[in-house]
């Protein structure tokens, strides 16, 4: 099995699937300062040590996220955060290490 078999999807995968999804969220918990120096178009930074924030900021728990960080690590426990907190569409897209796509800065 891949690297990207253990979270399920491929980054590339996810992205496409978050562009598809009506009302999704592109989250990605690296710091800012990771963050700042490339990022996927569209997405979100609220960083794992901050993801509490998630909660208010898209209170539905019914919003679909699709989270990513630099290898899938963080992503993997905020994506575990998340559904803990009643989170029913959350899923854990791997690491930007892997994105093909355009990054913005």
């Amino acid at each position: 099995m891949g690297l990207f078999g253990q979270f399920g999807t491929d980054i590339n995968q996810g992205v496409a699937d978050f562009r598809e999804t009506q009302g999704a969220v592109l989250l990605d918990v690296r710091s800012s300062a990771e963050y700042a120096r490339g990022h996927i178009p569209g997405s979100v930074n609220i960083p794992l040590d901050g993801i509490q924030a998630v909660l208010t900021k898209y209170p539905d728990r019914q919003t679909p996220l699709f989270v990513y960080c630099l290898s899938g690590g963080r992503s993997g426990r905020a994506v575990r955060f998340l559904k803990d907190a009643g989170y029913t569409s959350v899923i854990n897209i791997g690491g930007i290490g892997a994105y093909k796509g355009e990054v913005s800065r």
